[in-house]
């Protein structure tokens, strides 16, 4: 029978795509009865991949069936029986040879899936290696087609002839566990890729990963280590083995869709579960280039916004991002592949995550060794204060730059001495979180070396830290605006300000970072007055009212002042706190406004105003304020010094626009807008008779 030309649709090189028609006689009118699976040495002239890594040898039907799923017992029982093929893989895996990739082509899958995952990182692999291991990512040598075309056969029951009315002769593209040919529907005349599992990849990789395992268990010895190396083995053969598994993938990939692919700009394949087995998986054709080599910023930044809501708000996340997984499709868009390798991220580890990043962004290094106790990379009986002080150490610096400029390799490079010293534990979850966000930032230093990921996604952490309903993550935003009672404004405005680059609109994406003030203004009025922004703006209303009673008490003494010999009766009303809260009002003012511009000249001003005025001992810089009131001084302010705490302002005009964005509002925010005044009024009221309480009883 006739099979139409191959579609030459391919995402992957044109080197693999065939354009040749194919001459194909089925073998036989119905599918071979289903018998059972002998592995055999590879004949000479087979595929490279095989013939080098020798990983193909003979197992019994029920030895093969028992390796579906990963348990260590059944593996061990297995290959306990066969000492002298351990024996050979010891000794080949402890071979040196000339070229890196060449020895891990011998070694076989599981090694190739290892160097798959350090495959992207321009900034820790040197050129020339990484030019080597990225041919791993889909151009390893193609097993037989008669033998993938017999499996598909026999898998679904089916001859080629009555699936499909067209296929390539050969694989489009050649991987460690299988290779996929591209194929029309002959029921539905979609295009499809067609995906064929390497005959005895199971057992071959369930034989490295006992050696890999017993390896583990040396090396935590011999170094002593805390962490348990056999169980982050366990994890990701785990999840290797769940990989093999097709009908997983499948899954997956449907759940993964179902999620994540109504995102902006993101693709994801749909499978189609009635031609999928254990061992041949179909799926819907996607067009495309590897993201890796093409110069797409903006499809970064939308990986990175997809990362975000896989890892924080989900907690379902691809664990396999490598560049051959991810694709620019030639309309644009970003395309997910192969999901095989998937996990999930629990909601306390999520929460704790983010409580993490927080409070290394802001240099709490106390709160970050606890974070560290949450997420379980140390022992609750570790040193915490030690620990504190060699965080410190070790991150100072690479967050000193600000957030836009943290590394993901700078601080696990700078970690990994710190870890040894303290028994850090590398929890199994852990490494595959931390590598679908590295091989992102991989990709993308690639063609931009300054970029940094958790730059790019510290925008969506800030806003989920102000709008989420976790009562962990509510209580961490307090804790992280107050210290010791004193409202830290400046933090407020850090995580305004980031939250509001969580864009991932192609015309947000790539416009200047200078933003004018009435947008400024109107993207904080739209995000705290929506549900979300609920605790926030209760944050903001009560420290506005702090503010307002602070100013009233400064006008009274300034009012008082003007009486003649006031000095001999009046008591002073206005204290430290209130100076600190006078402080705080201004800048929720200019921050309200939408600008800083004259924030510095104003500061400067008001502050040495005091200071002549109330012989006040100062300590200014631009982000804090220290006030200490001279207890011998009559604190008495001028009106017209007072002023300058309203004068943010130097015209009606610059008011005008500002007012104007209230009636460009959403109906709900217009709503929620008119109750601030009643609820800022309540609280003034409560201030007052608490502070006349504690006047006329304390």
């Amino acid at each position: 029978m006739l099979l139409l030309p191959a579609l030459s649709l391919s995402p992957f090189p044109s080197s693999l795509v065939s354009t040749r028609s194919l001459q194909f006689q089925p073998r036989r009118s119905q599918p071979a009865p289903r018998r059972a699976v002998r592995c055999a040495v590879a004949p000479s002239g087979g595929d490279e991949f095989t013939a080098k890594s020798g990983y193909l040898f003979e197992l019994s039907a029920t030895e093969a069936d028992s390796l579906a799923e990963y348990r260590i017992p059944k593996i061990a029982a297995i290959y306990s029986r066969k000492p002298l093929l351990v024996a050979r893989r010891l000794l080949q895996t402890g071979i040196a040879a000339a070229e890196l990739r060449k020895i891990l082509v011998e070694l076989g899958p599981a090694y190739i899936k290892i160097a798959q995952a350090i495959s992207s990182r321009a900034d820790l692999i040197p050129p020339s290696y990484l030019d080597e291991l990225s041919l791993l990512q889909d151009r390893i040598s193609p097993f037989s087609s008669e033998v993938a075309f017999n499996m598909i056969e026999q898998e679904l029951g089916l001859s080629l002839v009555e699936l499909f009315s067209e296929i390539s002769p050969e694989p489009v593209a050649a991987a460690s566990l299988g290779q996929v040919y591209q194929a029309r529907l002959r029921k539905t005349g979609q295009v499809v890729a067609v995906k064929v599992q390497r005959p005895g990849v199971q057992a071959a990789i369930s034989l490295d990963i006992l050696i890999l395992r017993f390896m583990a268990g040396l090396l935590r010895r011999a170094g002593k280590l805390n962490t348990d190396l056999q169980a982050v083995v366990d994890e990701w053969a785990s999840s290797l083995f769940r990989e093999m598994d097709y009908n997983n993938e499948a899954s997956n990939g449907i759940r993964f869709r179902n999620l994540y692919g109504s995102i902006q700009d993101v693709v994801v394949p749909l499978m189609y579960m009635e031609y999928t087995t254990r061992k041949v998986l179909v799926m819907e054709w996607i067009e495309g280039e590897k993201l890796s080599e093409v110069k797409d910023l903006y499809l970064i930044e939308v990986g990175v916004y997809c990362s975000f809501n896989q890892l924080l708000e989900c907690g379902f996340y691809h664990a396999d991002p490598h560049p051959g997984n991810l694709l620019r499709t030639y309309d644009g868009k970003l395309a997910y592949l192969d999901f095989g390798m998937t996990g999930e991220f629990k909601q306390e580890l999520r929460d704790g995550f983010i409580e993490a990043c927080l409070h290394l962004v802001n240099r709490d290094f106390d709160a970050l060794s606890k974070d560290f106790v949450t997420l379980g990379l140390l022992p609750p009986t570790a040193d915490k204060e030690a620990v504190t002080k060699a965080l410190t150490g070790v991150f100072q610096n690479a967050v000193a730059k600000g957030v836009r400029n943290i590394s993901f390799g700078d601080l696990l490079g700078n970690l990994g001495t710190t870890m040894y010293k303290f028994k850090f534990r590398i929890p199994s979850y852990f490494s595959l979180v931390i590598r679908s966000l590295a091989v992102l930032e991989g990709i993308a230093i690639s063609f931009n070396p300054e970029y940094k990921v958790l730059g790019s996604t510290y925008p969506w952490i800030a806003r989920k830290v102000l709008t989420d309903s976790s009562p962990q993550l509510k209580s961490s935003l307090e804790t992280l605006l107050y210290k010791d009672g004193v409202f830290r404004i400046d933090r407020l405005e850090s995580l305004l300000t980031e939250s509001l680059r969580a864009k991932t609109e192609k015309a947000i994406v790539k416009q200047t970072e200078g933003t004018d003030s009435r947008k400024v203004m109107k993207e904080i009025l739209l995000f705290t007055l929506t549900e979300k922004g609920e605790f926030v703006r209760e944050i903001i209303v009560q420290e506005f009212a702090k503010g307002l009673d602070a100013l009233g008490l400064a006008t009274l003494e300034t009012a008082a002042a003007r009486v003649p010999f006031s000095a001999f009766f009046y008591s002073p009303l206005m204290t430290e706190e209130d100076m600190i809260n006078l402080r705080t009002f201004q800048r929720l003012m200019l921050l309200l406004l939408g600008t800083r511009r004259k924030e510095e000249s104003i500061t400067v001003r008001f502050i040495l105003l005091l200071k002549r005025e109330l012989n006040l001992e100062t300590n200014y810089s631009r982000n804090c304020i220290t006030i200490q009131a001279s207890s011998d001084k009559n604190q008495i302010l001028d009106m017209e010094e007072l002023s300058l705490v309203l004068n943010q302002v130097e015209s009606i005009q610059d008011i005008l626009p500002v007012l104007s964005i209230i009636l460009e509002l959403p109906p709900e925010s217009q709503q929620q807008l008119l109750q601030l005044p009643a609820n800022l009024v309540r609280q003034l009221i409560s201030r007052a008779a608490a502070r006349t309480v504690r006047r006329v009883f304390l």
